[in-house]
């Protein structure tokens, strides 16, 4: 933004009404509290993101902000794709002169080239943000016309938010706090929309502050807990004392308000002062909070662990990359600039090792899974990227070959899976073909989705077309597994702003979208999904969260207003292939506005139960992370606050894992928001313990694919007068978080296994075993009449 000094004072006003009207600038000034700029940036242009393509490569572009820059970074970001396709043609032409060692090298050096190119033209920050225009904004609010304060006051407010964004937060204030004193000086009244919209923001601005200087920057155990107590209550007071002063002056004008109320609530709270200091007309009843039934308290030990990393929203896969029988941890953040962390447990503590696993240089990623996809008996991971970018979100992703000693080369383009990048943070490995060697879906926003088939020489190549699913809708969440027990995996599709799709698997390479006539395709803005056996009953049941980016939750669960979203849906199989929708019945009845997930056994009682990670964009999406404890699939009971879990952070990527080989699982969750100024630690929640039995199994498959995905497990126990079956299907859990490909099954009170029986659907073979011991680690190898036992450290 430039001020011409030669335009008359006329011209020069028109040129600020024009600039402050229009295009970008209109929606970040507009005279919503709330920040209506982002919603109509991004649901707006998602409106013409989620309409179907009309040819493979062809899109309905999303309507981002125009910077002057933007158009710089665009072209910079195209150069750098094309640069990577030219030299990855050019290996293709040349690539019968190089070895096979020479390709992943080759591959992982080009990687390196492009996500620093990336990096450096700043499209993270530049896209929604605009931090190398800030700083001539800020110079120009001096030079608007002085006969215009409304301009100025626009300018101040618009900057201030900003600011905000890219976490310089006492600048912001600063700025927001000019804007309120303009208005004020200028005699607008207290019921002016501008002057209330810059309390709103003053308040938020201080209540993250003071977020920063206490629960981020000065993590704890007890840091965002909702509710706020003990070493959770702020020792720096001065964010939330001015967060409660902004927040009062505006519901005084605004007292039903339901974003300033929550707000407020939580301010006094950091405080240690609520309830009794709340004004009574704005207080919330503190059993409010409460979880209704009781549950041990699950202490969030990351901190002390060294991987309490503060991160914006990203990926999480604990697993045993490194062979050496316990479990390590991988983890990204969204920033393009943002390193992907590996943690490697040495006898149960926890050190970086990211530069000498060869990950430096390897940015971003919004979302991680695992598998072992060449069967060599390592896990490798597959990053996401580009997610919400649109266009700007055409990068890499990124297939990482581990060596088995937790060294990986990014062999994306030596692999045949960087031939085209589209915007995705959803992606899921089954064996589609039964050929006994995965093959990856990859869930991409307003692009066709792809279906990579595995050669089982280390090469993909797509198929999507010829086995029609393609989707063509805005792809947030995909998982896989035989929900009709045919043998053939399938995928269930979630899609924010349409219908879901379940593809049947025809067992000839094709599919068939089966959700309409299975009424399956709700919610209609969904993120996270998965395929469980929530009742235990031996059926594959779905899982699918619902997303809006507003206070629906607050306002819903604790002002009883009428609910502004979707449920979330929970799809019983009937075990006749058909479904039906139990959610309510099961007592899911929250509005969840889910991103991250996962689910596990808590108690060990053979019932999964689940963790969301919550939340929306905006700083005031300010709500707590959701935990649900399975009670033997009749319901499901929210144990968010006794169990220590309701973080108030943004919540992503999400795995539940024995990690320290006590018996139960503890859960692990990537913690941040989209802002670059939104970042949060990381958490480990650890398991108390809950006294039930348990065994770890970790498969290796002949023909079948190595780690046994898509296996069927199912135990045969006794608990005293009563017999059950306990089942689990080997993945590695929702669609958003990586939990182990060994699986580690809650046994309740049974004193041994009857009977562990193992379904391999590649070769249709099952495998018993009578009179298994509980609380051990086994390995099974298909077609082995004997189990090995696995040493625990």
């Amino acid at each position: 933004m430039f001020f011409y000094p030669t335009r008359g004072m006329d011209q020069e006003m028109r040129y600020w009404e024009k600039r402050l009207s229009s295009g970008f600038m209109k929606r970040e000034l507009g005279n919503e509290v709330i920040n209506r700029s982002w919603k109509q940036h991004f649901w707006n242009g998602l409106t013409s993101m989620i309409k179907p393509s009309a040819t493979p490569h062809e899109s309905t572009s999303r309507q981002y902000p125009r910077h002057r820059d933007t158009p710089i970074v665009y072209l910079l970001v195209l150069a750098c794709i094309a640069v990577f396709n030219g030299c990855k043609n050019d290996q293709a032409r040349h690539s019968a002169s190089e070895s096979p060692a020479e390709r992943p090298r080759k591959s992982h050096a080009e990687m390196l080239m492009i996500l620093d190119e990336i990096k450096e033209a700043g499209i993270h920050r530049r896209l929604y943000f605009g931090n190398r225009t800030i700083q001539k904004e800020e110079n120009d609010i001096d030079r608007l016309p002085p006969n215009r304060p409304d301009l100025r006051f626009k300018l101040l407010y618009h900057v201030g938010r900003r600011r905000l964004w890219l976490g310089d937060t006492e600048r912001a204030i600063e700025h927001l706090h000019d804007a309120l004193m303009l208005a004020e000086a200028q005699g607008w009244r207290d019921s002016s929309t501008d002057r209330n919209d810059a309390i709103f923001q003053l308040g938020l601005a201080y209540l993250r502050l003071g977020e920063n200087e206490n629960c981020v920057n000065c993590n704890n155990g007890d840091s965002c807990l909702l509710p706020i107590r003990n070493a959770g209550v702020h020792e720096k007071q001065r964010g939330s004392r001015n967060a409660i002063k902004y927040f009062e002056a505006f519901l005084e004008h605004k007292p039903d308000h339901v974003a300033a109320r929550w707000l407020l609530n939580i301010a006094y709270m950091t405080l240690g002062e609520h309830p009794h200091k709340v004004p009574v007309r704005i207080r919330l009843d503190p059993h409010q909070f409460e979880s209704e039934t009781e549950f041990p308290r699950f202490r969030n030990i990351a901190s002390d662990l060294g991987i309490a990393t503060l991160s914006l929203s990203g990926g999480a896969v604990i697993d045993d990359f490194d062979g050496d029988g316990d479990l390590d941890l991988m983890t990204s953040s969204c920033g393009l600039a943002d390193q992907l962390r590996f943690f490697r447990n040495v006898d149960g503590s926890f050190r970086d090792a990211t530069d000498e696993a060869n990950l430096t240089g390897l940015y971003g990623g919004l979302n991680l899974i695992q598998a072992d996809y060449d069967n060599d008996d390592d896990i490798d991971v597959y990053v996401m990227r580009g997610a919400w970018f649109g266009e700007m979100g055409q990068m890499p992703n990124s297939l990482l070959q581990n060596d088995g000693t937790g060294k990986f080369q990014d062999v994306t383009f030596a692999s045949g899976l960087g031939d085209q990048h589209f915007p995705s943070q959803t992606a899921v490995w089954a064996d589609f073909n039964n050929d006994g060697h995965l093959d990856l879906y990859v869930g991409n926003e307003n692009y066709p989705s792809q279906l990579f088939e595995n050669d089982g020489h280390g090469r993909f190549r797509d198929v999507a077309v010829r086995a029609n699913v393609e989707n063509r809708r805005f792809t947030k969440g995909v998982t896989a597994a035989d929900f009709n027990d045919d043998g053939y995996p399938d995928i269930y599709v979630s899609n924010l702003g349409g219908n879901n799709r379940l593809y049947q698997n025809n067992h000839d390479g094709t599919f068939i979208d089966v959700a309409e006539s299975l009424q399956v395709t709700e919610p209609q803005s969904s993120l996270p999904a998965w395929f469980w056996d929530y009742n235990q009953d031996g059926v594959l049941d779905i899982f699918v969260a619902s997303y809006s980016d507003d206070i629906a939750y607050v306002s819903h669960k604790f002002f009883q207003q009428p609910p502004a979203m979707e449920f979330d849906c929970l799809y019983e199989g009937d075990g006749n292939g058909g479904f039906q929708e139990v959610a309510a019945s099961r007592k899911l009845l929250d509005l969840t506005q889910s991103m991250g997930s996962n689910f596990g056994d808590l108690d060990n009682d053979g019932y999964p139960d689940f963790y969301l990670g919550t939340g929306y964009p905006q700083y005031e999406g300010l709500v707590p992370n959701l935990m649900y404890w399975n009670r033997e699939g009749r319901v499901f009971s929210d144990v968010s606050t006794t169990g220590g879990f309701g973080h108030l952070q943004k919540g992503h990527a999400i795995a539940f894992s024995d990690i320290d080989n006590d018996g139960d699982q503890d859960v692990f969750q990537q913690m941040g928001g989209a802002y670059p100024g939104d970042r949060a630690a990381d958490c480990l929640y650890e398991n108390p313990g809950f006294g039930n039995r348990w065994i770890k199994i970790k498969l290796v498959g002949i023909k079948s694919n190595r780690s046994g995905v898509g296996v069927r497990i199912r135990a045969a126990i006794t608990e005293g007068d009563r017999s059950r079956n306990v089942y689990k299907w080997v993945n590695s859990g929702g669609s958003f978080g990586g939990s182990p490909l060994r699986q580690e099954i809650g046994l309740g009170k049974a004193d041994s296994i009857d009977q562990l029986e193992i379904y391999w659907p590649t070769t249709n073979r099952l495998q018993t075993f009578d009179d298994v011991s509980v609380n051990q680690m086994i390995e099974i190898t298909e077609g082995s009449t004997q189990y090995s036992i696995l040493r625990l450290k």
